[in-house]
């Protein structure tokens, strides 16, 4: 697929959700973990998405299970771990591999419009973040370590 609003991914409760609901909006797509250290920027992500959700900006939140076994739940764990830990407001979604045979579309997408360090396409590990305009284009890949603060001005930026 060519265009980023033609996927179409489950959310945290099971239902079909298409990519074009998020036309317009800058995106941050994550892919997250609860047993992490860097778990904890679920407050980080959520204090972006509340600071800047009315003005067109969301956060997507796919949690893996592919680094270290640190997502082992299912996504009803998963969501109860989110509300009741870090009473997170922004969408979250159906776990997925985001490496390998079995990636998700999406992912697959991403990693290929924004390739990582020395032109790597893998996702490295937990809190990998993708910055999306709101035309669609997959502007950069943040590592795990760039924390939500640090991104703000960029994020800020396309808004």
């Amino acid at each position: 697929m060519s265009d980023l609003y033609g996927y179409k991914v489950k959310d945290i409760n099971g239902a079909d959700v298409s990519l074009e609901d998020y036309k317009g909006k800058v995106l941050l797509i994550v892919n997250t973990a609860s047993k992490c250290g860097f778990t904890p920027q679920y407050t980080g992500l959520n204090e972006l998405y509340n600071k800047y959700s009315s003005d067109g900006f969301e956060v997507l939140g796919f949690p893996c299970n592919q680094f270290g076994k640190q997502e082992p739940g299912s996504d009803e764990e998963i969501k109860s771990f989110c509300d009741i830990s870090f009473k997170i407001n922004f969408p979250m979604f159906s776990k997925v591999d985001v490496n390998g045979g079995d990636a998700a579309p999406l992912y697959d997408y991403l990693k290929a419009e924004a390739p990582g360090l020395l032109g790597s396409k893998a996702v490295k590990w937990n809190f990998t973040k993708f910055l999306v305009d709101k035309d669609g284009n997959v502007l950069k890949r943040f590592a795990p370590k760039d924390t939500p603060e640090s991104i703000e001005r960029e994020v800020k930026e396309l808004l």
